[in-house]
């Protein structure tokens, strides 16, 4: 790991894994967000179907 670490910083492309993990971060979080949004756009949709199902029954 050092050995990789050492090329990156001769070469002067620290910055750009800087970025890479960077990028690769905001997208894994972006992801993440995506997931959540859906599943609670999901429960509320069966929140509100049930709650029409009630008030057909009553």
């Amino acid at each position: 790991m050092p050995d990789i670490i050492e090329t990156f910083a001769a070469r002067g492309d620290l910055a750009h894994v800087a970025l890479l993990l960077w990028a690769l971060s905001a997208s894994a979080l972006a992801w993440f967000a995506l997931r959540e949004v859906a599943a609670a756009s999901r429960r509320f949709d069966d929140f509100v179907r049930e709650l029409a199902r009630f008030n057909d029954t009553f």
